[in-house]
């Protein structure tokens, strides 16, 4: 992986999402034509992955779109991380509103070839991006109370959802590094590579149509993790986490460039490669 070295601060930051999209060789698929919208950088974050029965994630997920196993089998994902630095295209982050914490409820889709991440679920602690997501992207995000503290590189996160269906979604965790950063990364092929490696979403619109966002981050700086999860309430309905022990990893930070929200099928949609890169 090259390495983005930067300056600190609001211009730093930018930069160092800018640099980027100059990290291109371990990508399966070009960039996008088009100009990417906003950039964020996560930190912090953990994964934790659990298998679950295929036929009970196939009836939560859209018909129109193929779930991605990995030999067989179906992942569920939790992953707690702090946003910071998200800004527009061609501005600097805005204090205040460029940070907030996030908790996302995921698994693994294709559709047209190109593999992706569906979302159950994300709660955030900032209504401004609540809101600008749902618009923008028409993912289910929900307002919830959060905290993180960090003490030296243990990470003590908490979040309880504040709105949407009247069942709590609580989840709180202790969780830090437990190892060295895994270098080279995870390769083609390795479970955490499929976990991890996603460079789109996927939702459905208003009309029902399946729409994709594009994404490009450097490949990801993983450990492996140790974890207490005291509460995890965080399901989707219908869902039930196993009790097995979670498979668990930690980034310290990844910085991520994202595309527009755009249609895949019906009229005006886009299909096939999205062509070579822009910066």
């Amino acid at each position: 992986m090259a390495e983005i070295a930067v300056s600190g601060g609001l211009f730093g930051t930018a930069a160092r999402q800018a640099a980027t999209l100059r990290v291109l060789g371990h990508r399966p698929w070009p960039l996008p034509s088009g100009r990417w919208s906003q950039a964020q950088t996560w930190e912090d974050l953990l994964f934790a992955h659990w298998r679950i029965a295929e036929g009970d994630v196939r009836k939560l997920v859209p018909g129109t779109l193929d779930l991605d196993l990995f030999r067989g089998e179906a992942w569920l994902g939790v992953t707690p991380f702090r946003v910071s630095g998200l800004r527009l295209r061609g501005m600097l982050p805005v204090p205040r509103l460029s940070t907030f914490l996030e908790l996302n409820v995921r698994t693994y889709v294709t559709f047209g070839g190109r593999p992706g991440i569906f979302f159950f679920s994300l709660d955030a602690d900032s209504p401004f991006a609540v809101e600008g997501a749902r618009r923008l992207f028409k993912l289910p995000y929900f307002r919830a109370l959060m905290s993180a503290r960090t003490v030296e590189s243990r990470v003590e996160f908490s979040s309880a959802r504040r709105e949407g269906p009247a069942r709590p979604f609580i989840f709180q965790a202790a969780y830090e590094p437990n190892g060295p950063l895994l270098e080279p990364g995870p390769g083609p092929g390795s479970l955490e590579h499929f976990l991890t490696e996603r460079y789109c979403l996927y939702t459905l619109d208003e009309r029902a149509r399946v729409c994709r966002a594009e994404i490009h981050h450097p490949p990801w700086p993983l450990q492996a993790a140790r974890a207490a999860i005291e509460v995890n309430l965080m399901a989707p309905p219908g869902l039930a986490f196993s009790d097995d022990e979670p498979l668990l990893h930690f980034s310290r930070r990844q910085d991520v460039a994202i595309w527009p929200l755009q249609p895949v099928e019906g009229p005006g949609a886009v299909t096939g490669d999205l062509g070579p890169r822009a910066a």
